[in-house]
């Protein structure tokens, strides 16, 4: 069994995700990479990451997950897994920000 974590940055639903997992393969999809055991940092601490906490909920019951190979970013072999996340495509980590919503202007056209 392989000591080897890699860390996977993709683009899904304009959202950079970041994740580790033990084994990342070519599928027989043509034009997918397969993502297996994925691996979540360990509770040890106090403090929860809801970003983290959010992926655990997202691939909880995934075996496999077949990435798009144009949505990949960059895959690296790490010495230890980090912390998973989501990015918002501008490069801030928090995703859950979305505008005031703006009443409609009441102008008259002549």
């Amino acid at each position: 069994m392989s000591d080897r974590i890699y860390r996977i940055s993709f683009v899904n639903q304009d959202r950079i995700y970041e994740i580790f997992a033990k084994q990342v393969y070519e599928s027989d999809l043509y034009g997918f990479v397969v993502v297996e055991e994925i691996v979540f940092g360990t509770q040890s601490s106090v403090v929860i990451d809801p970003g983290e906490e959010r992926l655990k909920t997202e691939f909880d019951a995934v075996k496999r997950s077949f990435i798009p190979i144009h949505s990949v970013i960059r895959i690296d072999e790490v010495e230890k897994p980090g912390v998973s996340k989501i990015h918002a495509m501008d490069g801030s980590t928090n995703t859950n920000v979305s505008p005031f919503a703006r009443p409609a202007s009441n102008k008259k056209k002549d």
